[in-house]
């Protein structure tokens, strides 16, 4: 059988991406890359079949160097290694970037690429937990709330109230594919390492919940305190995101 990556436009994968997108469920990262016109298609073929799509996107530039998306369909996995090595010949990227909880790119990443390093960690929700805040509320914002200064996050949909203080914001981004959700919040700096986090994270999965999406989250290796949180709050770690520098003459 001859194999083969030809590039295309979005729309011609659309179809394998929604396999790609019912086989893994769960939330992807870079969803996004496509539908802002960030990402380069290759269908990949088996005696002219279209039976697998690759996607290239850069890694923080402009141009596309980087494989970050890899589907081949369960009758013709066994050619996967083979469609990669043509989908390498064919988009010239130098990177491999991947979840760790993609199995099949995840292959690919280790046998094509070396320097593997990872330098963020993803979550899942797992537990259902019942927290408790004294004299608290998590509510929507409104307009006229005297919202403290915010260094890292943006400015949630929701604040936690705490005596009539604001005391943390948070929200979740719904440009994931559905039903997933990433959710993100700050606690104001001088009222931290008070349970603040972990309650309003508890109480913005039920609202995730509500709106009929999946709470997930992702968050630096390095940030020990955020990922206490999370945890805390009822997720856990589902995987890493990876990346691997294309070996030569693969």
């Amino acid at each position: 059988m001859t194999g083969t990556a030809v590039k295309t436009n979005l729309k011609d994968i659309l179809a394998l991406r929604a396999l790609f997108l019912q086989e893994t469920n769960f939330q992807i990262r870079y969803n996004a890359v496509h539908e802002r016109g960030w990402s380069d298609s290759y269908l990949l073929r088996i005696d002219g079949k279209d039976v697998g799509y690759g996607s290239i996107k850069g890694q923080e530039r402009n141009d596309r160097d980087t494989i970050f998306e890899f589907y081949v369909i369960p009758p013709f996995r066994n050619y996967a290694s083979s469609l990669f090595r043509e989908l390498l010949s064919a988009s010239g990227v130098r990177y491999i970037e991947c979840q760790s909880n993609d199995r099949l790119l995840s292959g690919m990443l280790y046998e094509f690429s070396r320097d593997i390093s990872s330098d963020v960690v993803l979550f899942e929700p797992y537990s259902v937990t019942e927290h408790k805040i004294l004299d608290s509320a998590v509510r929507r914002k409104r307009d006229d709330d005297p919202v403290f200064e915010h260094t890292v996050e943006p400015l949630g949909d929701y604040v936690l109230e705490v005596k009539e203080e604001i005391v943390a914001t948070g929200g979740f981004m719904l440009h994931y594919n559905a039903p997933f959700a990433d959710l993100y919040m700050e606690v104001k700096k001088d009222c931290r390492r008070q349970g603040y986090g972990t309650f309003i994270l508890q109480e913005l999965q039920k609202e995730c919940y509500l709106a009929g999406r999946v709470p997930a989250a992702r968050c630096q290796i390095k940030n020990v305190a955020s990922r206490g949180t999370l945890i805390k709050s009822g997720m856990r770690m589902c995987g890493f995101m990876q990346i691997g520098n294309v070996k030569k003459h693969s």
